[in-house]
């Protein structure tokens, strides 16, 4: 099979260390051009492709049919109606876009077009969701009333990113939202509310450093939670049914992983630690508490997935309408924080 020819806009975190090692380790992909203003540093991990300093450059070149945008949040929209007018498949980084309205916009253009224009939202491939997801789907801890899952970190001080700063798509909510809020979309659904905090807590802060967000479901109840000065985390996830509990800590491995030079096909690729195995305990009267083996990680999946939907046409591994439906769960958070109350959703979302 001829080789995908990609194009990657962006080469800071997300760029370096998730898309370009990824791609790269599928020899279906084939990484030909990335916009980055440093090219020194892209060719010192691919010293065949070619860099440019603009998008425009890029989607001049016919052979590219792969667009990845890693670019920063305010630029997501812009760039991925260029590279569909260009005629490109699209993957953008999460979050999507900011706003449900630019979300609507793309969708429709890429339909217009029949081109594939999906969001990377790779924590649905953490090892630890994985083994949540599948514990909950197989009953083992029964009804669900409490699903609780945080990304807790200790950062005091205010780093000198973008993604720190005021500006558009900016904060935490944007920033660690889109990868919580997907996760718990993919186990219950669109919630029927929503009802959110977003708070400035370091010295210096100019955006949200920490948001606590529940989704209304019935009588379940998904809190989601992100903080910058936790200095000792609590559980990654926890999970409460009429059946049982899973605690689980610790975070999947694969973006430390990646930063050490590590590529899927590795032995210890995607697994976890023996000691931080979920936790679960079951029974009403007799209580039994057992270690749960974590589901191997495979952030690969994603990638393969997009192979699949560029060469036999299959659905995109994360659809764009999914990602919309973040943004929607985002704006409709941000009103419930402005206006200090619960938000109930339309029926038709």
């Amino acid at each position: 099979m001829q080789q995908i020819h990609v194009g990657l806009i962006g080469y800071g975190l997300s760029g370096s260390v998730f898309h370009a090692p990824l791609i790269h380790s599928m020899n279906e992909f084939f990484i030909r051009t990335v916009v980055s203003s440093s090219p020194d540093k892209v060719y010192d991990d691919y010293s065949y492709v070619s860099v440019v300093p603009s998008i425009e450059e890029l989607l001049a070149e016919p052979d590219i049919q792969l667009v990845v945008i890693t670019s920063p949040n305010s630029t997501h929209y812009s760039y991925a109606k260029q590279a569909l007018l260009a005629g490109k498949h699209v993957v953008v980084e999460k979050p999507f876009v900011n706003s449900v309205q630019e979300a609507d916009e793309l969708i429709a253009l890429a339909a217009e077009r029949n081109l594939i224009l999906s969001v990377f939202q790779n924590r649905r491939w953490d090892n630890d969701f994985l083994t949540v997801k599948k514990c909950i789907q197989e009953g083992v801890l029964g009804d669900i009333y409490l699903y609780e899952a945080h990304y807790d970190f200790f950062r005091p001080q205010v780093g000198p990113k973008w993604k720190e700063h005021a500006g558009e798509g900016t904060g935490a909510l944007y920033d660690l939202g889109p990868h919580l809020i997907d996760q718990a979309l993919q186990l219950f659904g669109m919630p029927e509310a929503v009802s959110a905090e977003l708070v400035k807590q370091r010295p210096g802060a100019e955006v949200d450093d920490f948001f606590h967000l529940v989704m209304h479901y019935g009588s379940l109840r998904v809190v989601l939670q992100a903080s910058s000065i936790i200095k000792q985390a609590g559980p990654h996830f926890q999970v409460h049914g009429n059946q049982g509990s899973l605690i689980k800590y610790g975070m999947d491995p694969q973006q430390s992983d990646l930063q050490r030079g590590l590529r899927p096909g590795n032995p210890t690729w995607g697994k976890d630690k023996e000691e931080l195995y979920a936790e679960v305990t079951l029974g009403r009267n007799l209580t039994l508490s057992s270690r749960l083996e974590t589901i191997p990680g495979c952030y690969e999946a994603y990638y393969q997935g997009i192979l699949n939907s560029i060469v036999n046409g299959a659905p995109p591994p994360v659809s764009a309408i999914e990602a919309r439906n973040v943004m929607l769960v985002i704006e409709y958070a941000m009103q419930s924080h402005n206006q200090q109350r619960v938000i109930a959703l339309p029926k038709n979302v």
